[in-house]
């Protein structure tokens, strides 16, 4: 894995990444939703490769592009 995969982030840069308030990221991690995240020093952290790896679990197939 690179070292950009690698690369972690705080809460806000997280939420801004995945287009999403703060508020909402945070409310998704308490109820045990959402992307993978790291806990360091009471401080927590998400890796870009988690992040990504949510979006694509994300995704929603439709009838259209499953055609293509």
């Amino acid at each position: 894995m690179s070292a950009t995969a690698n690369a972690r982030v705080n809460g806000p840069e997280a939420a801004r990444y995945l287009g999403i308030s703060i508020s909402t990221l945070e409310k998704m991690r308490h109820e045990g939703r959402g992307p993978r995240y790291m806990k360091v020093g009471g401080r927590v952290f998400y890796r870009l490769s988690d992040l990504d790896a949510y979006l694509e679990r994300s995704v929603v197939e439709t009838a259209d592009s499953r055609a293509a």
